[in-house]
């Protein structure tokens, strides 16, 4: 089976966790990717399901940030300038330090280490 473009979704690191640890209780053994998987998400999701929804909402407001973009802001909570214009560096968009700011700004008002 593949997905077409339609029918692509994209679920942040938090989302494939609660996915992963339904898995678990509902089956008595996981495949070897899903616990791969699964230890990944733990290892490496930062916010809670909720908190991801909410910060790709007040993401999807800015008129410059495409879906993947968010999703992709979220699972990798950028911390200054270089690591957001490295999310960006495939993309012909260019961000000046106010657009910039306005990301970090969202990313810290929901990740506090």
């Amino acid at each position: 089976m593949s997905l077409n473009d339609d029918n692509k979704k994209f679920v942040t690191i938090s989302e494939v966790k609660n996915i992963l640890k339904k898995i678990e209780k509902d089956r008595p053994e996981m495949t070897y990717e899903q616990r791969i998987a699964l230890e990944h998400s733990n290892k490496f999701s930062k916010l809670t399901n909720q908190k991801s929804k909410d910060l790709i909402k007040d993401l999807m407001k800015l008129d410059f940030i495409e879906e993947n973009h968010a999703y992709k802001i979220v699972d990798l909570l950028p911390k200054n300038s270089d690591d957001i214009k490295t999310i960006f560096a495939k993309e012909r968009l260019n961000l000046d330090e106010n657009k910039i700011n306005e990301i970090i700004k969202l990313v810290n008002k929901y990740h506090m280490e």
